[in-house]
């Protein structure tokens, strides 16, 4: 592969300087005063998802490491746009000192709606497509937070060593998923040089998962993105596969535990304790969402599923084996 498997892939982490603006909540009165540090933070989980509970559990461990009493108010949208929107409208009507977007579709569902107080969010692939904020660098109003980019063209190259005669690759995503679009535009152009055919079908619901794998023919290996649909009914995906024996390669762990055969992928818990990191430095040390760059994760590490890979009828390399953890 193009990388040395002895360093794990380390992210650019943006910094910034401080900015002592106005943007906490009352809560700076208590702690002046000398009394304990306590905040009230909403959280609008798009869907209930290994990856993306994951990242809210990450969140929120970062205050319980800092010592800082938090009273969370955790909202699951079970992938409704429309149910993200309300909880969003909620939120904009309470007394919040900060708010959390779990995935695109919730986060631009709370930019719509959280303009006085900080919004942070976490998995969102490209912020400037999906248009939360105006560049990764200079956010520009009171959105800021963390990216799950993946390492696409890697995760493409482990796709080959797994599966070396692989020709044509499947991917089935969510149509009105932003990040979802600018995965499935990244791995065409990265499938150029490894002599690959991406081949795509979209879905509107879960329940189109499985004949929409069944639609995409003669593949030789299916490649799942971060899609937060397709994540959610990974069985009926991974279903057809073993069925047909097609390896399932994936862009995070939680979709290997759900069958998938391998990944190089981020750490979600991590990721969404990197968010709760800069909430903190929001609250506590009075830093602007507006002027503090989008971060990216700074860690990917091979995850294996020996099982499924039996199951799907391939071989995971010893080489990535050795380096792999193993669910």
């Amino acid at each position: 592969m193009a990388f040395s498997r002895a360093t794990l892939f380390t992210g650019l982490v943006a910094t910034s300087a401080l900015v002592l603006a106005g943007c906490t909540g009352g809560s700076d009165d208590d702690a002046a005063d000398g009394g304990a540090e306590s905040y009230s933070i909403g959280i609008n989980q798009l869907v209930q998802h290994p990856a993306l509970d994951a990242a809210t559990a990450g969140f929120k461990e970062a205050f319980s490491d800092a010592g800082v009493e938090v009273e969370f108010n955790e909202q699951n949208a079970n992938g409704e746009q429309a149910t993200a929107l309300t909880i969003a409208q909620q939120f904009a009507a309470d007394d919040l000192d900060l708010t959390l977007a779990v995935a695109t579709p919730a986060a631009q569902a709370m930019a719509q709606n959280i303009i006085n107080i900080p919004l942070l969010f976490t998995a969102v692939t490209d912020p400037v497509s999906a248009e939360l904020v105006d560049s990764m660098e200079a956010p520009g109003a009171n959105v800021t937070g963390t990216s799950d980019a993946a390492p696409i063209d890697e995760q493409l190259e482990l796709l080959k060593e797994i599966v070396p005669g692989a020709e044509r690759v499947g991917i089935v995503y969510a149509s009105g998923e932003v990040n979802s679009q600018v995965q499935v535009d990244q791995a065409e152009e990265a499938a150029g040089p490894l002599d690959l055919e991406i081949v795509t079908q979209t879905v509107t619901t879960v329940n189109e998962i499985q004949q929409a794998v069944e639609a995409l023919g003669d593949v030789d290996a299916i490649y799942v993105p971060t899609d937060n649909m397709v994540v959610s009914g990974i069985a009926s995906l991974v279903q057809v596969a073993e069925t047909k024996q097609i390896p399932v390669i994936a862009a995070e762990e939680g979709t290997v535990e759900g069958g998938a055969v391998a990944t190089l992928g981020i750490d979600y818990t991590e990721l969404g304790r990197q968010t709760g990191e800069m909430a903190l430095r929001i609250l506590r040390d009075g830093e602007d969402p507006a002027t503090m760059p989008v971060e990216t994760a700074t860690e990917f590490t091979y995850v294996v599923n020996e099982a499924a890979a039996e199951r799907q009828g391939v071989t995971i390399p010893e080489d990535v084996l050795a380096e792999a953890e193993r669910k």
